[in-house]
């Protein structure tokens, strides 16, 4: 077997990171044709296509992506080792990988994480993000050490791993203070027929809140659905609808977005999960996490 050439690895990694040759290239100081030779020569030695060009952007192929996620550890591990040989002292982080379905708010997943970083052992905390199917397939390979997500694990999957659920929430509407004053008399009947902006139908919010809407007699004119909650809010922000959010981060949306509370229902819930390969949990972020919500 051929031995594998780590500056190849490294020219790939640079690339992979910064999206294009020539921003590698100019990081590292070297001719774009060198880089490019190289990453031409991994290609080679492996036989695969590592990237598939878009315009002037160069993109992961599957291949690719997979040879990243092992270069990010490998080229992690050795920043690590020249910390150790220049201060004599031994790493002890340990590592967190988890996986937070896109669907997610983000101020709710730092609330749920945050607890792993403040335990007395040193931990790093490693994030990615993706549609539940793909996160639970690297949980299946011990990429992740755990999943966070609105829908747990359902019974016959696949994947041989447990439900933990970490909190529940209520829902909040918001509107721009603009709107709000249209719609907080006569809640929730005052939304029907009034631009609404909802998520995705990928979320299971939206599930919940069409069912919960639909009891109600209410029939909200949706104009847009988001993937991005972040993205949802700050349509709303900018007065184009009513949008929805946990209740348990109400707080910081009023105030990340200056937008005004019109009501709120706890008829139906928002649940979340950590999904992890363990029944009797082990890693000690995972505990620390499940206690902290638990107190």
């Amino acid at each position: 077997m051929t031995p594998l050439n780590y500056n190849h690895l490294y020219y790939f990694y640079a690339v992979a990171m910064d999206g294009s040759i020539a921003k590698a290239s100019a990081r590292l100081h070297l001719a774009p044709q060198t880089i490019s030779g190289q990453i031409t020569s991994f290609e080679a030695q492996i036989g695969v296509d590592l990237f598939e060009r878009k315009g002037k952007r160069m993109q992961l192929s599957e291949m690719g992506r997979l040879i990243y996620s092992y270069s990010e550890e490998i080229f992690q591990l050795g920043d690590e080792l020249k910390n150790v040989l220049k201060t004599r002292q031994p790493a002890h982080w340990q590592t967190f990988t988890v996986g937070i379905t896109d669907v997610i708010p983000k101020v709710l997943a730092y609330t749920l994480l945050n607890p792993a970083l403040n335990m007395t052992e040193p931990m790093r905390l490693i994030c990615s993000e993706g549609d539940q199917d793909s996160l639970l397939a690297d949980l299946a390979v011990n990429r992740l050490d755990m999943v966070l997500t609105d829908q747990p694990l359902q019974p016959g999957s696949h994947v041989k791993a447990y439900n933990h659920q970490l909190a529940e929430s209520g829902f909040t509407f918001f509107a721009s203070k603009k709107l709000a004053s249209r719609y907080c008399e006569g809640f929730p009947q005052s939304l029907s027929g009034q631009p609404f902006l909802m998520q995705s139908k990928k979320s299971a919010a939206r599930q919940r809140l069409s069912y919960w809407l639909g009891k109600n007699d209410v029939i909200p004119n949706i104009i847009a659905e988001f993937d991005d909650s972040a993205l949802m809010k700050s349509f709303g922000q900018a007065g184009y609808g009513v949008f929805t959010s946990p209740t348990l981060i109400e707080e910081y949306v009023v105030s990340q977005y200056n937008v005004t509370i019109i009501g709120r229902t706890e008829e139906i819930k928002e649940h979340y999960y950590a999904i992890s390969p363990e029944r009797r949990l082990k890693h000690p972020a995972i505990v620390e996490i499940v206690n902290a919500i638990a107190v």
